[in-house]
C-alpha cells in the first residue's frame, strides 16, 4: 500500500467499528427499501379511495405508472448528482443531507394534500420524487464510506451485510402496513373513508423513523482515510481519524505529506484517459445494473398483481373492505421477502469473500434466466394446476437475484475505481441501474396489458385488468433481460482479496495511488 493510513485499515482486524459502520450506513438502506417497497400494498387502497367512483375502485393504468415510478426517477437523478458530490465534498458532508431530505420527504409525502383527487396524487408524486431523490444519493455514498472503511479480508462480506439492510426494509415495509391496516380494520365494520386515508399516510410517514434515528450516529462517523488522504490529500487528518478509529496511532512522516501534495491531478471522468482504463469496468457495472434491476424492481413492485391475477391472492374487486386488502397484500409481501429475498442476502454475505463477487454474479443471474423461462413458458399450467410450484419457484428467483447480481452490482463499483471517482461512478452504475428499474416498472405494467382502453388526462377512464396470457409474455421479457445481465458480467473483473488501490492498478498503472506508492517507496515509508 501507498500509505501506512491505508494499509492499517486494509490488514485491520474485524472490529467494533466495522458493526458500527454497517448499522450506521446500513440503515440508510433500511430506510430506502422500506420507502420504495412500502408503496406495492397501499396503491389499490388509493384506487379505492379515489376512484371509487368512475374506475371501479382501480387506479388507472398510466396513474399506477407514475404512483409506482416516481420514486425511482427521483432515485435515478439523486444517484447522478449525490455520487458526483461525494466525490467533490467527501462523503460525510453530503451523507448527512441525504438523510436529512429522506427523513422530511417521507414525512411530507403523509401530507400530500389537495381538493381533488389530481391534486392529492400529484403531490404526492412530487414529494415521492425527491424522497427517490435522496434515497439515490445512499446508494453509492454508503457503498463507498463502507468500502473505505472496510478491511481487504472481509469487505464483500461488510459491504453484503449493509446492502441485506434492504431485505430487512422491505419487511419493515410489509409489517408496519400488516400493524396499522391490522388496526384499522379489525372489526366487521368497513372503516370510514377518513380512516382509510389515514392508513397510507401513516405507513409512508413511517419511513422518516429509522432515517431519523440514525442521524445523530451518521454525523458522529469520521471521514474516510482515503477521500481525505488520497483526494484532499490531508495524510496527516486522515491518520489522526483512523488512530481514532482503529484504536491504534499511526504515525505519518513529513516527506509523505509533501510527497503527496506534489502529485499532479490525474485523468477525469470524461478522458480518453479514464476510457482506456477503465470504460470497459463502467460499461460492465452499469449494463449488469441494468439489467438486474429490470428484473429486481418489476418483480418486487409488481408482485402482488402478479399474484391477485393467478389467483394467489383476491382480486381487488373481490375487498369489501379496502383495508384488508392492505393487510393480506403486505402480509404476501413480506413472506416471499423471508423465504427468498432474506436467504439470498445471507448466503451472500457468507460466501462472497470465499468465491468471489464474479462467480456469484454469474451464478445468480444464470439461474434467474432459468427459472423465469420456467415461468413464463409454462405460465397456465403454474397458475392453473401447480400454485405452490409457482410460490417456489417465484421465492427462487428472488433467492438468486439477492444471492448474485442485486448484491454484488453494488459491491462491485465501490471496489473498481480510483478514490477520487470512486462515488461519482458508483452512482453512474447506480443510476443506469435505475433506469433499468424504471423500464421493468413500467415495461412490464403496460406489456401485461391484454389491450390499452382510453383514459383521460390523468385517470378517469377504463382500466383492465391483468392477465395471464400477458404476465407470461412480460416474464419472458424478464428472462432475456437477465441472459444479458450474465453474458455483461464478463466485462467485470473480480475484486476479491486485494485493496481498494490494487484494484484500480488492474486497470490503470498511471494512477494517483500508483504514483505515491513510488514516492513512499522511494523514502522508505512503506
Amino acid at each position: 500500500m501507498a500509505l501506512k493510513v491505508l494499509s492499517a485499515l486494509d490488514g485491520a482486524a474485524t472490529q467494533l467499528y466495522h458493526f458500527t459502520a454497517i448499522i450506521i450506513t446500513g440503515m440508510g438502506f433500511f430506510t430506502d427499501a422500506y420507502d420504495l417497497f412500502c408503496i406495492p400494498p397501499v396503491s389499490n387502497l388509493l384506487g379505492k379511495i379515489y376512484y371509487k367512483k368512475d374506475n371501479g375502485g382501480l387506479l388507472p393504468i398510466h396513474v399506477k405508472a407514475l404512483v409506482n415510478a416516481t420514486a425511482l426517477f427521483g432515485a435515478l437523478a439523486g444517484q447522478l448528482f449525490f455520487g458526483w458530490l461525494g466525490d467533490r465534498m467527501g462523503r460525510k458532508k453530503v451523507y448527512g443531507i441525504t438523510l436529512k431530505l429522506m427523513v422530511a420527504t417521507s414525512i411530507a409525502s403523509g401530507f400530500s394534500l389537495g381538493r381533488s383527487r389530481r391534486s392529492v396524487l400529484t403531490c404526492l408524486c412530487f414529494f415521492r420524487f425527491w424522497l427517490g431523490f435522496g434515497i439515490g444519493g445512499d446508494y453509492p455514498l454508503s457503498a463507498t464510506i463502507m468500502s473505505e472503511y472496510a478491511n481487504t479480508k472481509t469487505r464483500g462480506a461488510f459491504m453484503a451485510a449493509v446492502f441485506a439492510m434492504q431485505g430487512l426494509g422491505i419487511i419493515a415495509g410489509s409489517t408496519v402496513a400488516i400493524i396499522v391496516s391490522k388496526f384499522f380494520g379489525t372489526g366487521r365494520s368497513i372503516p370510514s373513508e377518513d380512516q382509510q386515508d389515514m392508513v397510507w399516510r401513516i405507513i409512508l410517514m413511517f419511513g422518516a423513523v429509522p432515517a431519523g434515528l440514525t442521524y445523530y450516529w451518521r454525523m458522529k462517523m469520521p471521514e474516510t482515510a482515503r477521500y481525505t488522504a488520497l483526494v484532499a490529500k490531508n495524510v496527516k487528518q486522515a491518520a489522526a481519524d483512523m488512530s481514532k478509529v482503529l484504536d491504534v496511532y499511526i504515525e505519518v512522516d513529513e516527506d509523505s505529506v509533501l510527497s503527496l501534495e506534489s502529485l499532479e491531478e490525474q485523468f477525469g471522468l470524461f478522458s480518453w484517459g479514464f476510457v482506456k482504463h477503465h470504460g470497459l469496468q463502467l460499461l460492465g457495472t452499469t449494463s449488469t445494473w441494468f439489467f438486474v434491476d429490470v428484473a429486481f424492481y418489476s418483480s418486487n413492485l409488481l408482485q402482488i398483481d402478479l399474484y391477485r391475477n393467478t389467483g394467489l391472492l383476491q382480486k381487488s374487486s373481490e375487498y369489501k373492505n379496502p383495508v384488508h386488502e392492505v393487510f393480506r397484500s403486505a402480509r404476501a409481501q413480506a413472506l416471499v421477502a423471508l423465504w427468498g429475498t432474506l436467504p439470498g442476502y445471507v448466503f451472500t454475505i457468507f460466501l462472497v469473500d470465499r468465491i468471489g463477487r464474479r462467480i456469484i454474479q454469474l451464478v445468480g443471474f444464470f439461474f434467474m434466466s432459468v427459472f423465469l423461462f420456467a415461468l413464463a413458458f409454462a405460465f397456465k399450467h403454474w397458475v392453473n394446476e401447480s400454485k405452490g410450484g409457482f410460490i417456489a419457484i417465484h421465492s427462487l428467483i428472488f433467492f438468486f437475484t439477492n444471492f448474485g447480481p442485486n448484491t454484488t452490482t453494488f459491491i462491485v463499483p465501490a471496489e473498481l475505481f480510483p478514490a477520487r471517482l470512486r462515488s461519482t461512478c458508483h452512482g453512474i452504475s447506480a443510476a443506469v441501474g435505475k433506469a433499468g428499474a424504471i423500464i421493468g416498472v413500467v415495461g412490464f405494467l403496460y406489456a401485461s396489458q391484454p389491450k390499452d382502453k382510453h383514459q383521460d388526462s390523468f385517470g378517469v377512464g377504463e382500466n383492465d385488468h391483468l392477465t395471464g396470457i400477458g404476465q407470461g409474455n412480460a416474464l419472458i421479457l424478464l428472462a432475456v433481460a437477465s441472459c444479458l445481465g450474465f453474458l455483461c458480467s464478463f466485462l467485470i473483473p473480480e475484486t476479491m482479496g486485494r485493496s481498494l488501490e490494487e484494484n484500480d492498478v488492474q486497470a490503470s498503472r498511471s494512477t494517483a495511488e500508483v504514483e505515491l506508492q513510488a514516492e513512499f517507496e522511494k523514502h522508505n515509508l512503506i
